[in-house]
């Protein structure tokens, strides 16, 4: 069956499970747009295309499904640039088509032609050029296989323009999957691990964002029920194991917990499933390890003594290798280990969250409280916001804590969480952010509106960039250099939008405000006012151990 190879990639969409594309036209992916005007597909048109591709980020992470965005050459390519280091560094599958000038065109600096492969080669899986019509369809299913394979991640395809127009041959492709050699967990590091663990009296277990893509969660549970084990998670594992179980610390690194940070310093055997030990997660990494062992779970080879040395190293599915694990492993239980971390837990300062004044931490439990019984995702945008949240929300469920991780994305939370609203509609998608990255970004508002969106957008603001600001405080000796913001009318701006707004300064106001948000059918903006001077903490240096915290250094307390 012949067609225009824009129709061919209309059906290759579907028959791949596509049921929405986030995007923005222009005059590289006009013949593209031309098919998906009669196309069975939901075609969200965004305020920008950065908005374009976190949205299918964000659909992709509430999903689990392959999200895919839309760009033209040039400028277009280039603005999904963000969007996509942003899902490559979280192992987010995510298929990008640009558009391109025609193959007769191609490096000759023609109008709008940028090189989009050789600029996204170092964020991407997987990226082409497609030459020939002949190899649209072959390269384009190709695309979608390797977004998701092993460890998932973005895979852009740039089709030149008179290859969207020519006429090319439909076939149906292949039944079946190719025969691929799986990655499995060797036998006799399953039984060294397994003694490890069973002689441990200090076990600790810490959940990353690799257990997540492998829907480990039930084997997780199973392994700290049976080990009685204390459960920590970075931010991108956050809801993996839930936080309501009485063996999760929550969030450890940088901002972790001080019972979370110091149960992983004093731990004797560390099992480590799905995290790339970043930065923030491990603090001086020469200083990580100490005298425990780690044994880590991993699909991505790759990650084998790239950031931390562990000392017994489990290739595979992290599911499957805990499927192998179990049975090997004696029921066990710690009452001595658990009692030293109830200690540590008491020594954290919590008066933000137990202030009489709205704060960021009392307006999360807020949350809690509220959705408590409600079918929730929260995504989140990043700097103090994001720390917040990872550090006081109840998440218990998988894909149910949406964030930029290992970018960091300012900008991400608004139109992410709008790809997680269009992804499941019947969940009630709240975003958490600041009142800078919100500027970044805020037209998506508009997009949302216009798509019928009902978003909950609290924006948590205090007149600063405030993470910035924090280590400027804490390590620039208060030199606030361009972190201070001028006032801006949040709920104006998203009434001129289509949405809707409140403003609240105390607690009650606020909780008034979430039931108006929550009745309203329209995008609502939550303008949640706290003050300046609220830091994160606890909080750990930059490069300094695990358990060193700035908070308790200058209280004198280590």
């Amino acid at each position: 069956m012949k067609m225009t190879g824009a129709q061919a990639i209309i059906k290759v969409l579907l028959e791949h499970g596509v049921d929405t594309v986030f995007g923005y036209p222009g005059g590289q992916v006009i013949p593209l747009y031309d098919a998906l005007y009669d196309a069975p597909l939901r075609n969200v048109l965004t305020a920008h295309e950065q908005g374009a591709v976190h949205a299918a980020d964000g659909y992709a992470r509430a999903s689990g499904k392959t999200g895919v965005c839309i760009a033209t050459s040039g400028p277009g390519g280039t603005n999904i640039v963000t969007g996509l280091a942003t899902a490559y560094l979280d192992s987010v599958p995510l298929v990008a088509i640009t558009g391109q000038v025609p193959v007769h065109n191609l490096g000759r600096d023609s109008f709008q032609e940028i090189d989009i492969v050789g600029v996204t080669l170092p964020i991407t899986k997987y990226n082409v050029l497609v030459r020939k019509k002949e190899e649209l369809l072959p390269v384009l299913r190709m695309a979608f296989v390797l977004a998701r394979e092993g460890r998932p991640g973005p895979v852009l395809v740039d089709i030149p323009s008179d290859l969207q127009s020519a006429e090319v041959e439909w076939t149906d492709r292949e039944t079946g999957n190719p025969v691929r050699e799986e990655l499995k967990a060797d036998e006799a590091k399953l039984h060294q691990a397994a003694e490890v663990l069973n002689r441990a009296e200090r076990p600790v277990l810490l959940v990353g964002g690799g257990a997540l893509n492998s829907g480990a969660e039930a084997e997780l549970l199973e392994l700290a029920e049976k080990l009685d084990m204390p459960v920590v998670s970075t931010l991108m594992g956050l809801g993996v194991f839930p936080s309501s179980n009485d063996k999760s610390l929550g969030l450890t690194g940088m901002h972790g917990h001080i019972a979370s940070n110091m149960a992983v310093a004093n731990a004797d055997a560390l099992v480590v499933a799905g995290s790339r030990f970043s930065d923030r997660v491990t603090g001086d990494r020469r200083r990580y390890t100490g005298e425990k062992t780690i044994i880590q779970l991993d699909i991505d080879p790759s990650e084998l003594d790239k950031n931390i040395s562990a000392h017994i190293f489990l290739v595979g599915d992290a599911k499957a290798t805990l499927k192998s694990l179990l049975p090997l492993l004696q029921k066990n239980e710690h009452s001595v280990w658990r009692k030293k971390i109830k200690e540590w837990d008491a020594e954290e300062d919590r008066s933000l969250f137990n202030a009489e004044r709205l704060t960021a931490p009392r307006l999360i439990e807020e949350l809690n409280s509220f959705f408590a019984d409600k079918d929730v995702t929260y995504v989140t945008d990043v700097g103090q916001n994001q720390m917040w949240a990872a550090q006081y929300l109840k998440v218990d469920r998988p894909r149910q804590h949406i964030t930029s991780g290992g970018c960091g994305t300012m900008g991400f939370g608004l139109p992410a969480s709008m790809g997680a609203a269009l992804a499941k509609p019947g969940t009630r998608v709240v975003e958490i952010c600041g009142d800078g990255g919100f500027k970044m970004t805020g037209m998506e508002l508009y997009t949302a509106a216009r798509e019928k969106v009902p978003l909950i957008s609290i924006v948590i603001n205090n007149s600063c960039l405030g993470m910035v600001k924090q280590w400027q405080e804490l390590f620039y000796n208060g030199r606030y250099s361009a972190t201070l913001l001028t006032e801006f009318d949040f709920v104006g701006f998203a009434k001129s939008c289509g949405a809707d707004g409140r403003r609240a300064v105390t607690c009650e106001e606020f909780r008034e405000t979430l039931k108006e948000a929550f009745a309203s059918e329209k995008p609502f903006v939550i303008e949640a006012v706290v003050n300046q001077d609220d830091l994160v903490e606890p909080m750990v240096a930059p490069g300094a151990v695990l358990h060193d915290f700035v908070n308790a250094r200058r209280e004198g307390k280590c």
